[in-house]
């Protein structure tokens, strides 16, 4: 198993089980990592492209629902979950996997175990007007205490204490994933977004690339990556290698890495509000399959008339209205490779997206960040 796959405290040999935990000596580690992605945006992103060919080759998108593939992640979780907000807005949750399956081997390093874990995880709360959104950032070793959840499949499984945030899909799923989410937000997410290591590649490649800028270099042989300071088009494969890398700019944490995704994120959005220039019919079309072969939904979005209904409200979003944090933590004092949720001030994040407002400045104030901010922008 890859060293950044080694399960956090409280994880010993399988996903939920409680183990000991060992105080961390001297400078905080900084584990190798050949796993963790930030995938998830481009998810969001694939719903955004479905519906770009609707003025050209709208007609052409309806052959795309073979494509699709979905989870029923309301009749897993059943009605004992947060209720919705009523008034407009809505909550997504955007996963990146780590499966090892297929195209993935291969591009992610590492054996396919034929499991897979939520190595980025986002919220996305798209305000009711639509207009602006706000996206919080999940860490992966964010210590956690997991509810009892029940799979796709029926499985169910025991609640867990003080584990790691990304056992909850590693252990059931998406469901256990939304389920988890649910409980440590008190918010409903209402709908399910989740991409893997090939589709994000592909997704940027037919995108044509994305252009970022880098105000130092980065170098990390671990995510393939070797980048001057300077404006740069990224490749499917630079940009998987950016969203990946962790040792090459920063303290070396998960913390840094997320700075770099939530960049990419804004590159991206940007970039994909460039898109609807483009009138050849057959470009569109190549977007719209990859997006859809590339993205797995809740039942809710798993079809292209729903996925492009549900785009179409996202695209008066741009990357000046796209306000992005992480969850407040803090650096585990056990463990310096572990960080644990800031209660009070996570609160005031939870309740900002409940009441539909903007997260206040004062939320995120003195948090754990990874050191590697204002290093990539959109240029």
């Amino acid at each position: 198993m890859p060293a950044d796959s080694t399960p956090g405290p409280g994880i010993p040999g399988a996903p939920g089980s409680k183990g000991p935990r060992h105080r961390a000596r001297g400078r905080r580690r900084k584990p190798r990592s050949r796993r963790r992605t930030g995938l998830l945006v481009a998810a969001w992103t694939a719903a955004g492209i479905v519906v770009l060919g609707g003025s050209g080759a709208g007609y052409l998108y309806f052959k795309l629902n073979g494509n699709l593939r979905s989870v029923d992640i309301d009749q897993a979780l059943g009605t004992d979950r947060p209720g919705r907000s009523g008034d407009g807005s809505e909550n997504i949750l955007v996963l990146g996997s780590d499966t090892r399956s297929g195209g993935n081997g291969k591009i992610g390093g590492g054996a396919d175990d034929g499991t897979a874990r939520s190595d980025t995880a986002m919220i996305v709360h798209v305000d009711q007007g639509h207009r602006r959104a706000s996206v919080v950032s999940l860490p992966r070793d964010t210590l956690i205490d997991r509810p009892a959840c029940t799979d796709t499949a029926g499985h169910q499984y025991p609640a867990a204490h003080e584990v790691m945030f990304n056992s909850a899909y590693a252990t059931g799923g998406a469901a256990c994933a939304v389920k988890t989410v649910e409980s440590l937000t008190g918010l409903r997410m209402d709908h399910y977004l989740e991409i893997d290591f090939s589709g994000f590649q592909k997704l940027v490649d037919e995108l044509g690339g994305v252009r970022v800028t880098t105000t130092e270099d980065i170098r990390d042989p671990d995510s393939h990556l070797d980048l001057k300071a300077g404006t740069h088009r990224l490749s499917g494969a630079q940009a998987l290698g950016l969203v990946r890398t962790r040792h090459g700019v920063g303290d070396g944490s998960d913390l840094g890495r997320i700075q770099l995704q939530q960049a990419f994120v804004k590159a991206l959005v940007a970039q994909v509000k460039d898109i609807g220039v483009l009138t050849s019919p057959k470009k569109l079309y190549d977007l719209a399959d990859t997006a859809t072969r590339t993205v797995t939904t809740d039942s809710g979005l798993g079809s292209v008339n729903s996925l492009m209904a549900f785009a179409s409200g996202l695209k008066g979003i741009d990357a000046s209205n796209l306000h992005m944090v992480t969850l407040p933590v803090r650096y585990d004092p056990a463990d310096g490779n572990r960080v644990l949720v800031q209660e009070d001030k996570a609160r005031q994040v939870w309740d900002a997206l409940r009441n539909d407002r903007p997260v206040p400045k004062a939320a995120t104030e003195g948090t754990a960040t990874g050191e590697a901010a204002d290093v990539v922008s959109a240029p």
